[in-house]
């Protein structure tokens, strides 16, 4: 599918990124101060090279957050999310999927060569107003974003904040039931919280797993265009990146990596047929 200077904390030093170095990461040279670091996988010039690869969306965190754990916000869960997941849809579908996600800002003139736009942690998002246009100008020529790993009220508020300047008009509900997207692929009736590997606190006497999320219970929302065409599927409370990227952790239940599964290949499935 074609789809039809910030300012804030300085990123870490080149000498405390040195070990990262090491891995192959980026710093310096033309990110330049003050913008996101730790962008490995560039897009190719020629475009993607598989019928489907996913975007990971770069992005600065805002002025009440520090760079991240260990690695940026935006860049958290990857490799092993992507990883994954691209095995599980090259298993369980016929789509082509590139097996890493290409991460770009989205100013990035690739932007539009990209149909399905991940992004985690947008609680902790900082974009500039052309940041936003682009982004609604992505949305509105056909592209599909989804967001995950965000948590509580003021976290919700940030990104909706962003949002209502990327789509004016553009309206947050709730996934009801018999919106196609729950069954385009799979049947989706299930609303099990999915969790953060963080967020697993034990087992009940049944063996099922306890869970303590720190924003509340799970919220499954879109927005949705002029058009009621789903633009960007939410997952608010819930940290689906998790799921994926611990489905080979024996600690982690495997009933909610495969619903996390479900719901991943349904949002792509949607994201390509509409």
């Amino acid at each position: 599918m074609s789809a039809g200077s910030r300012h804030g904390d300085e990123p870490p030093s080149c000498a405390v990124l040195a070990s990262a170095l090491a891995i192959g990461l980026v710093c310096g040279g033309a990110l330049g101060a003050g913008e996101p670091v730790g962008i490995v996988n560039m897009p190719d010039p020629s475009g993607p090279q598989s019928e489907l690869q996913i975007a990971r969306l770069v992005f600065l965190h805002g002025p009440r957050d520090t760079w991240g754990p260990g690695r940026p916000w935006w860049r958290i869960d990857w490799p092993e999310a992507e990883a994954h997941f691209g095995t599980g849809v090259a298993r369980y579908t016929a789509i082509d999927i590139a097996s890493d996600s290409v991460h770009l800002t989205l100013l990035d003139e690739a932007l539009f060569d990209y149909p399905w736009l991940l992004a985690q942690q947008v609680g902790r998002w900082a974009l500039s107003d052309a940041e936003t246009r682009r982004l609604g100008e992505y949305l509105a020529r056909g592209g599909f974003l989804v967001v995950d790993d965000f948590h509580g009220a003021d976290q919700w508020e940030v990104f909706v904040e962003a949002m209502e300047r990327a789509v004016p008009g553009g309206r947050i509900v709730d996934i009801e039931a018999d919106d196609p997207l729950l069954d385009i692929l799979y049947e989706l009736d299930q609303r099990t919280q999915i969790p953060g590997r963080r967020h697993l606190v034990g087992v009940d006497p049944d063996g099922e797993p306890l869970v303590r999320m720190p924003g509340g219970p799970p919220r499954w929302r879109a927005l949705r265009d002029g058009e009621g065409r789903l633009a960007v599927a939410i997952n608010h409370n819930m940290d689906m990146g998790d799921a994926w990227e611990h489905a080979d952790d024996p600690a982690y239940p495997i009933s909610m990596t495969s619903l996390a599964y479900r719901f991943g290949i349904n949002y792509l499935v949607y994201a390509m047929t509409h």
